[in-house]
């Protein structure tokens, strides 16, 4: 089924839906948010199949704690140019969406067993403004978003996911942003993909699509096939958050499953 095809599809169900569906996006480089390519186009086809969410909660492979979890409660969060080396159109991007004070607020209560606190002064990094330029282009949506403490293990952002679910049926589109194969000191430009990023890739989908979370969380079981795909686990911990956030009730639509510059998986999937 061709992606346009597959997006008419999931728009026709999701209409049946009480509750918000579950985003996980593959954002690979902040050049996405200003260029017209295969992976802009598809999260803009994503965006209007998607049904309109009353607020937005990303949680970004770039807003990095430790020891804590932090949700930003600013009213109005600044647009974070957090890259360098890139041209001054992307450098100049804004994405002036509202902030959702209140239910930030709220999550700061609802993960208190995650040692979460309130923070006014982080904003909207690139991983989160670069795909929410393309789905919500008038930033019309209010949006906060949550960090990732890189102190714990991968079952405690699994975790966390599962303490976020009821936000679903509040109006809430949780958005995970990341690459489930992301190992920037391996990437060239044109090249084909790593055997071992092709498997690691192949290896997530199919434990996804049985629902086999655990295994996506059991960093011994994964081995050096996981250290190769994932030198450091920012990049992947959004999409365990993403992961727990769903329940067996759950449909699973992929979409964008291939690798970008040999190392970087554009996988993204979504839970409805």
């Amino acid at each position: 089924m061709s992606l346009a095809a597959s997006m008419q599809d999931l728009k026709s169900r999701l209409k049946a839906s009480d509750r918000m569906p579950v985003v996980f996006l593959g954002h690979g480089s902040p050049m996405n948010a200003i260029e017209d390519n295969a992976y802009s186009r598809s999260w803009g086809d994503l965006g209007k199949a998607l049904p309109q969410p009353l607020a937005i909660l990303v949680v970004s492979a770039h807003w990095m704690t430790r020891g804590t979890t932090l949700v930003d409660v600013s009213a109005l969060p600044r647009t974070i140019h957090d890259f360098y080396g890139f041209p001054p159109e992307l450098h100049a991007a804004q994405y002036p969406a509202r902030g959702a004070p209140e239910l930030a607020r709220e999550v700061v209560s609802l993960l208190a067993s995650h040692h979460a606190e309130a923070d006014d002064t982080w904003g909207l990094d690139h991983g989160a403004w670069s795909v929410l330029t393309k789905l919500y282009p008038e930033a019309n949506v209010p949006v906060f978003q949550l960090s990732i403490d890189m102190s714990k293990d991968l079952d405690w952002h699994l975790q966390i996911g599962k303490d976020l679910a009821e936000l679903r049926s509040k109006g809430v589109l949780i958005l995970g942003s990341g690459n489930v194969v992301h190992n920037l000191s391996a990437m060239r430009w044109g090249g084909k993909p790593y055997d071992w990023a092709v498997e690691f890739d192949s290896f997530f989908a199919d434990r996804l699509a049985a629902r086999d979370f655990a295994a996506l969380a059991d960093r011994q079981r994964m081995g050096s096939l996981f250290a190769m795909a994932q030198p450091t686990p920012d990049h992947y911990l959004p999409a365990l958050t993403a992961a727990g956030v769903t329940n067996e009730k759950d449909q699973l639509t992929f979409m964008n499953d291939s690798i970008d510059i040999a190392s970087v998986a554009m996988r993204s999937f979504i839970f409805h």
